[in-house]
């Protein structure tokens, strides 16, 4: 038996944002209807290195998919020339648990994320947003900018980030896919005078205060995603209405887990999961002046889900290497 191997530039040449929201979407509902199994992830920290890993296990009950995806956030890397962020995933076969697949993960993970958001902002965000806000301007930054350029017509992005440079890079890259006009700010208050804001640093400490946001604001929060990280003020998560992609992983290393921890936010409060929304279980947005949080974590379905379409493409285009497992039906 054969397991496919895909490097990441053949990831990114099968995969498309269009896709990936569509197979993140059948994720979400998925998991809205209670037809997933999805541990939260486990940790390693490399505490010396300022460093973590995490295993992130799922199984997509009704569309017989399951896989386990191992990624890396360290967040000096870049200093190093290597990403802040890397993975790999494994899609193996429910039926008899024979590897199917092995792909490299990094591209995958930015897609699958820029696609979370762009979902959850088709749902929670006004429909007449034009205007995006962007705290951090990294890898995805980009993702997120191209996930909403899928159904908003963004006429303005407002650009902060503690690198000029990399707010610049930003604005240059996403002009393969935006035609509009880009403001670069020094202040992260300007930058959140927005519709949609995005919030995408690795950030301990609040970089948004709550008086900053404009009513009728959606944001979606990403940086935050694991224990200790936050960069929306604690009272702002608090008069918000906020959604989570999943309860129990968003309490552990979400954006909410500060104030929860804190005794400022109690998960009572959090309105509900984003798959609830997408499965008409939750209403999303309700008037045009309420503000709406969207807390990222990242989930294992939509990486599972994501890594099979990938899959499913390489097969039909014969791209990637099939590795023999020294496997066969005999042993099975």
């Amino acid at each position: 038996m054969e397991v496919l191997w895909l490097t990441d530039e053949e990831v990114k040449l099968l995969l498309t944002m269009d896709e990936t929201i569509a197979a993140v979407e059948k994720a979400f509902y998925d998991h809205g209807m209670g037809q997933t199994q999805m541990p939260p992830k486990s940790y390693l920290y490399f505490s010396k290195y300022d460093g973590d890993l995490r295993t992130m296990p799922a199984y997509l009950e009704g569309c017989d998919q399951a896989g386990v995806k191992i990624v890396n956030v360290h967040a000096a890397n870049p200093k190093i020339g290597l990403p802040t962020v890397m993975a790999l995933l494994t899609l193996i076969s429910p039926k008899n648990g024979v590897p199917l697949a092995i792909m490299g993960a990094t591209f995958l993970t930015a897609m699958r994320t820029g696609a979370a958001g762009a979902l959850a902002a088709r749902h929670l965000a006004r429909q007449d947003s034009r205007v995006v806000g962007m705290i951090g301007a990294g890898v995805q930054a980009g993702a997120q900018l191209l996930g909403l350029s899928r159904h908003f017509k963004i006429e303005q992005v407002r650009v902060f980030d503690t690198s000029e440079e990399r707010s610049r890079s930003l604005e240059t890259n996403s002009r393969e896919f935006l035609d509009c006009e880009f403001m670069i700010y020094t202040k992260p208050q300007e930058a959140s005078q927005c519709d949609i804001l995005v919030t995408t640093t690795p950030s301990r400490r609040p970089v948004v205060k709550g008086d900053w946001i404009l009513p009728g604001t959606h944001i979606n929060a990403i940086g935050a995603d694991a224990k200790g990280k936050q960069e929306l003020e604690s009272s702002l998560t608090k008069t918000a209405k906020v959604f989570v992609d999943d309860m129990a992983q968003a309490v552990h290393s979400g954006e909410v887990n500060v104030p929860i921890s804190q005794g400022i936010l109690l998960p009572e409060e959090i309105f509900a999961q984003i798959g609830e929304v997408l499965a008409g279980k939750k209403p999303g947005r309700e008037s045009e002046t309420e503000i709406t949080i969207f807390d990222s974590t990242g989930l294992g379905i939509q990486d599972v889900a994501t890594g099979f379409a990938v899959y499913e493409k390489a097969l039909q285009k014969r791209i990637g290497v099939k590795l023999a497992t020294g496997l066969s039906a005999s042993v099975l």
